[in-house]
């Protein structure tokens, strides 16, 4: 709607592209790679954006087997494997539970808490190992370089707690072997960070989803004793360096909230999620420090009205230009089926009102 013709942006959507790139040879995957960075800057420019998004979400893993045009086998047939199918209605691909081959039967199974220690033990292992070049990135440099007048939001480091079954269950039943997985993660980014900084990079973007609009999956406690350390580990080597540490996620946080934007030192919020109770004008008068970024509802753009849409998108640059500090923008994914109506008048009233 945005370019008059298809573009190389999105979700799940782009994960199935760079699949079928991957499967198709080193060739197609470059073609991607270009297009798919290419599309990200036209988007951006022409909806007026200040910050740039190189790439969408990517997916590395090169499929073992094509089965048809929306469905990728990955793993070993004979061993460890699944099946992922993209649905081009949704744009979204799930995990196909129940495919089976003649010979092969599917072992999709939770992980055990055996499989967890030897999970964590194996990236304790390669942590060991992992030693970044020093110095600056040349690729990095010149990506800087090429889109110098506008903030870069594509490089990211952080630690996370998985929110799957397995790992939840693990929060409860053994919070050492978590807390050991979370600080792997967390020093494995701050080995990260002295490249990213030499290069020239200024924003680190972060975060991990973890809360429902109800609050975060697992306790307070948790946070406080887990993530917290990490997320503190990785904000002050950031500063260190000269550089800005930036946390995601959907779902109400109100219960961390204190931890999260006033103990971590995180510098800015993003996906800010509107609908799970996260008030821009609170935010800001709690944590008059914290750089916000979002807050338009991907729900109201989807279902609401072109009047609802205005009215929440005045709401937000009314925080903005009353309390400084605030990015408007969409806290999320833009919806496939997203009336164009909605989208225009998105735009429309940001222009007229930044």
């Amino acid at each position: 709607m945005i370019l008059g013709r298809e573009a190389y942006v999105g979700g799940q959507i782009q994960q199935w592209r760079e699949m079928k790139a991957l499967w198709e040879g080193p060739e197609a995957h470059r073609e991607f790679l270009e297009r798919s960075e290419r599309d990200a800057v036209e988007v951006a420019l022409a909806c007026g954006h200040d910050m740039i998004r190189l790439q969408y979400w990517r997916w590395r893993i090169k499929p073992t087997r094509k089965i048809d045009e929306y469905s990728f086998l990955f793993g070993d047939p004979e061993g460890s494997w699944y099946v992922l199918e993209f649905d081009p209605k949704t744009e979204l691909f799930h995990r196909i539970e129940g495919y089976k081959e003649s010979i092969v039967e599917s072992p999709v199974r939770e992980m055990s808490e055996e499989d967890l220690e030897a999970f964590v033990s194996s990236k304790e292992r390669e942590l060991e190992a992992y030693h970044p070049p020093e110095g600056p990135d040349p690729a990095i440099q010149a990506t800087l370089a090429r889109y110098g007048d506008y903030a870069i939001r594509n490089w990211g480091v952080g630690a996370s707690i998985p929110h799957d079954q397995a790992w939840l269950e693990a929060v409860a039943l053994r919070p050492d072997l978590v807390k050991r997985y979370v600080e792997v993660q967390a020093e494995r980014a701050v080995r990260q960070l002295p490249r990213l900084a030499a290069s020239g990079v200024k924003l680190i973007f972060g975060g991990g989803d973890f809360a429902s609009n109800e609050g975060p999956l697992y306790s307070p406690k948790v946070f406080h004793d887990i993530m917290l350390p990490a997320l503190r580990r990785i904000t002050e080597e950031c500063h260190r360096l000269g550089m800005y540490y930036l946390f995601a996620s959907d779902g109400n946080l109100w219960p961390v909230a204190h931890d999260l934007f006033g103990e971590s030192g995180v510098d800015g919020y993003y996906e800010i999620d509107r609908r799970a109770g996260m008030d821009l004008k609170r935010l800001r008068e709690e944590f008059p420090d914290l750089t916000l970024i979002g807050n338009i509802s991907s729900h109201t753009l989807h279902r609401g009205t072109k009047e609802q849409v205005i009215e929440e998108v005045l709401s937000c640059i009314d925080v903005a230009q009353r309390y400084g500090r605030v990015i408007v923008g969409v806290s999320n994914y833009i919806m496939p089926g997203t009336p164009p109506q909605n989208i225009e008048a998105l735009l429309e009233t940001i222009e007229r009102y930044r």
